[in-house]
């Protein structure tokens, strides 16, 4: 693709002046080149979206989720990868966590307490590195649903049960009043 002529100085006021974006095409993925853009801190509009899920007394879990689908989204994108979907998860509860979302510990059991510790630059920047070399099969449908049966079947039958019969006490009411319209 050229570039554009100059435009002559009689008609500078009659063209608008977009702000053209600085892409880069960097191992395989178009990425913008902003460095004020941290793949690795929750947007504003995710943390807004677990404000009002906490608003609504929605469980931590269901405000974690705004966490995750944000980082499933990022790897989408393509600002960063993740080895599997597991780890696409966990960096997302972890984000969660570090926003102040009541989550439970870390069940892996490497964790042994909350920490407010920034890691040092030199650590983020090597881990920053590393996940963009990832793939980005992990935020793929299949994967997603692939991780999302291996969970279910850890739970169990009785636990499938109860998930269900929660979903049913603690939906919406307009999702009830619209259920009733389908039967």
């Amino acid at each position: 693709m050229t570039r554009p002529a100059a435009v002559p100085e009689c008609h500078k006021d009659c063209v608008p002046s977009y702000p053209q974006p600085s892409l880069k095409f960097l191992g395989g993925q178009l990425r913008a080149s902003e460095k004020s853009e941290d793949p690795f801190m929750p947007e504003k509009k995710t943390i807004e979206r677990a404000h009002e899920d906490a608003r609504a007394g929605k469980a931590p879990t269901t405000q974690a989720g705004e966490f995750v689908r944000e980082e499933i989204h990022h790897i989408r994108q393509g600002k960063h990868g993740a080895r599997n979907t597991k780890q696409a998860i966990a960096i997302g509860l972890s984000k969660a966590r570090r926003a102040g979302v009541k989550l439970g510990p870390d069940p892996s059991g490497k964790t042994t307490k909350a920490t407010k510790r920034k890691p040092s630059a030199k650590r983020s920047r090597a881990v920053s590195g590393v996940l963009k070399r990832e793939g980005r099969s992990a935020a793929s449908k299949r994967s997603l649903s692939r991780q999302a049966r291996s969970s279910a079947r850890t739970r169990g039958k009785k636990g499938l049960r109860q998930a269900a019969a929660k979903a049913a006490r603690t939906k919406g009411s307009f999702a009830l009043s619209r259920n009733k319209r389908k039967s």
